[in-house]
């Protein structure tokens, strides 16, 4: 599980969200549902987030945003 949220720590700061052993699961499915993947195909999300959001600047700030959203606002 999770094993690309290593990968996120820049966009993670840049979010200001720290990573910790109790928000894990709770990061890793919020990206799961923003990219629209299955929770637990790590792999797919991952290939998503790289090619799809995280080159693109317009959905790299859409990506922060939603993630904060489902991450801060609980």
């Amino acid at each position: 599980m999770s094993c690309y949220l290593g990968h996120l720590k820049d966009l993670l700061e840049e979010a200001k969200i720290e990573l910790t052993p109790q928000n894990r699961k709770q990061i890793d499915q919020a990206f799961h549902k923003i990219v629209g993947v299955d929770y637990k195909e790590c792999p797919a999300t991952w290939k998503k987030l790289k090619g799809e959001w995280l080159n693109d600047e317009a959905k790299k700030k859409a990506l922060i945003k939603e993630i904060q959203k489902a991450v801060l606002s609980k």
